[in-house]
Order: C-alpha cells, then sequence, then structure tokens
C-alpha cells in the first residue's frame, strides 16, 4: 500500500513518536530521513547515527523508510544566508529558514513524488481549520511549542502536514517511545543549528569567516579589552568576553549592548538590563501572514523576539512595504536584528517577520558615543 504520508525521521525520540502515533492510528506511513549537511571534516557531524537510529526505528515499527540527501539545496537555501547575515553583524535564527526551506519545501516535494499526500513532523505544535482558513496554533507543552519556528509556513504547507505530538507534554512523548520499545527513549534531545547539531560554535563559525579581532569598549569609548570578531557575539550575551577583572571598574558581570561592524568594535556594559538593550518600537523586514494576508493594517497583537521568551502585548502597524513597525507596552531586552519577531493572537500564531531595527541605543549606536 501507498503511503499516504511520509513522516520526516530524524532519528530523535520526537519523530519516532510522531511515527509511532500515526501507525498506531492505522494511517499508512513511512519514514524518510534528510541528510542535509555534508560532512565538512570536522568530525562534529552526527549525521551517520542519527541515520542508524532512524532506520532502527522504522524497523521497529514494520515500516518502509526513504532517503534524500538535500546537503546541496541546504548551503544554497539556508546556509549561505546564515553566512552573510553573520558577516553584516546580525544574528539569523537557521532554524526559521530550515523549516521553510527544506522540510516543508524540498521534503515535503519529495514526499508528494513517492505518491504521499501528506508529511510529519515532531514539532511540537497544533494545525486546525478555521472559517475555511488553516492555522497555526501552539502546543499544549507551552515549554515544548515550536510555533515560533514554523511561522513562515502557508495554507499550502499546513494543508499537507500533520503534528502528531502537538497535544502531548515531552513527558508523555518519551513514555511512550519506551513502551513501545523504541530505540530512541532514551536520546537526548538534539540542540544546536538546525541539521549542524552540537559543536562549539565559535571555531566552526570561524571555519567559514575569517575572524578579525577588535577592541571592546564600553558605551563612552573606554577600551576594556580585545574581541576575536563581532560576528561571534549577540545583544545581551554574558559569555566568552573574558573580561574578568578590568581595572577601574567593578567586578561585575559584562554584557554585549551593541556592535559596532564597520569598525570592528563591541560595545560591552555592566548592567544586565542596560538601557543600551532596552528598545520599545521594533522595525522588520516585509512579514510573512500564514493566512495570506495580515488581520488588519493596524492591531494589536502578542509577540515573541526569541525562542522561548513570553509573549509581550504589542501594538503593529504594516507599511506599505510589507513591513511593520510594533510598539511594545513594556521595553524589551536585546531585541536583535536577524532574529524572527512572531506575532499571536492568543494560541493562534499570525505569522512574523525578520528583525531590522530596534529604537535602543545599541540599534544605532557607534562605539564612542554616549547615551
Amino acid at each position: 500500500m501507498t503511503a499516504r504520508i511520509i513522516v520526516g525521521v530524524s532519528g530523535g525520540v520526537d519523530s519516532s513518536v510522531a511515527a509511532l502515533l500515526l501507525r498506531e492510528a492505522g494511517e499508512p506511513i513511512a519514514g524518510l530521513f534528510m541528510q542535509n549537511w555534508a560532512d565538512d571534516g570536522s568530525g562534529d557531524c552526527r549525521a551517520e547515527d542519527d541515520r542508524r537510529d532512524a532506520v532502527a526505528v522504522c524497523g521497529r515499527l514494520g515500516i518502509p523508510i526513504h532517503f534524500r540527501d538535500f546537503s546541496t539545496e541546504y548551503w544554497q537555501g539556508v546556509f549561505e544566508h546564515f553566512l552573510a547575515e553573520y558577516a553584516a553583524g546580525r544574528t539569523p535564527n537557521p532554524d526559521v529558514l530550515c523549516n521553510r526551506e527544506i522540510k516543508f519545501r524540498h521534503f515535503l516535494d519529495a514526499a508528494h513524488a513517492l505518491g504521499a499526500e501528506r508529511i510529519a513532523t515532531g514539532h511540537y505544535a497544533r494545525i486546525d481549520r478555521s472559517r475555511g482558513a488553516w492555522r497555526l496554533l501552539r502546543a499544549r507543552d507551552a515549554g515544548k511549542d515550536q510555533s515560533y519556528f514554523l511561522h513562515q509556513l502557508g495554507q499550502a504547507q499546513l494543508a499537507a502536514t500533520r503534528f502528531p505530538l502537538g497535544d502531548l507534554p515531552k513527558r508523555e512523548v518519551r513514555a511512550r517511545a519506551e513502551a513501545a520499545g523504541l530505540p530512541t527513549a532514551a536520546k537526548k534531545d538534539s540542540t544546536g543549528i538546525c541539521f549542524i547539531g552540537e559543536r562549539d560554535f565559535r571555531a566552526f563559525l570561524g571555519r567559514y569567516l575569517p575572524a578579525r579581532p577588535g577592541e571592546i569598549r564600553t558605551p563612552d569609548g573606554r577600551a576594556v579589552g580585545t574581541h576575536p570578531g563581532v560576528f561571534f557575539f549577540t545583544l545581551g550575551q554574558r559569555e566568552g568576553l573574558q573580561l574578568g577583572g578590568v581595572r577601574g571598574f567593578a567586578a561585575a558581570p559584562w554584557y554585549v549592548v551593541g556592535k559596532d561592524v564597520p569598525g570592528n568594535v563591541l560595545v560591552v556594559d555592566q548592567d544586565r538590563d542596560s538601557p543600551w538593550l532596552m528598545s520599545r518600537t521594533t522595525w522588520t523586514e516585509a512579514a510573512h501572514w500564514i493566512a495570506g494576508a495580515p488581520p488588519a493594517a493596524r492591531f494589536e497583537a502578542l509577540a515573541q523576539t526569541r525562542y522561548r521568551q513570553a509573549a509581550e502585548p504589542c501594538s503593529v502597524r504594516i507599511g506599505d512595504d510589507g513591513a511593520l513597525e510594533v510598539r511594545f507596552a513594556r521595553p524589551q531586552r536585546a531585541v536583535t536584528p536577524g532574529q524572527s519577531l512572531v506575532l499571536y493572537d492568543g494560541e493562534v500564531c499570525l505569522g512574523g517577520a525578520v528583525i531590522a531595527r530596534t529604537d535602543a541605543p545599541a540599534g544605532r549606536a557607534v562605539a564612542g558615543d554616549t547615551l
């Protein structure tokens, strides 16, 4: 029987249980393992281990498995953009682009080519249909909700997608995997860059972007150290600065509060909630709307400017070019260009956009300027 649903099996527990639930529901399914990162010689790629686990899971479930290599598509559609953003001093979110370009484009195309009607993944999110339109909803498990990373999906993609884990807490997912004897039941959740995994980020990025050391300065222009390259750091970051015991300053942590990319200067402050990090208004690039259009030219919503952040009330104004001006009800810390601003109406994800700039001093400062 031709599989009606192709499950993206990654070799992790979430996709394993997604396949398990669909098989238990009597759906004709098959698995598909995506190879999306070519071996770069670092020895850190765990794709072969994940592939073996995916094969073992499908064997345990008694379902066929297919394999596709999307490494070229990943490089051209995700990774080149990732590098360009870092080189420009921004902090991109590759998981958002990875979902749009790989998991819900090339994977979906591959599933259709195999004769399937839909795909399924182990994402923690939900889909429903209301008033003739498909909606992306938050997962029941708020701590695992991944709708933030899925906000670039559209109507055609949602219509062809299943998220079997959307109503389950993570602890139940692991319990079901263990009860079914799945070999991934106790496997650690993957973290790090989408499809690249966990590794020393600075060393990894340094393989592709040549390091250019420069000065670390305070907002008033005082030099307090040196950095290996401004693109290694993001706003609000505390780790990796190696600024212990600076003469004339308190023995307190330092935080990145600005990046002067042309001048190759990193700006730091010792106040976690430095005014250089705080903003009320954010401007974005052109937005994507899951419904195909925004709810209005101006509206109230909830917004997240990073994953796992509590959603904050805001007012949204849409420009003629589709870009957003978002004003928050209270100041926001470390809203970072390159990251995604995602909008919600309650539990419904409306869509989102890439952050371009904010009204924080960090968003417009050149090192040496003063507040």
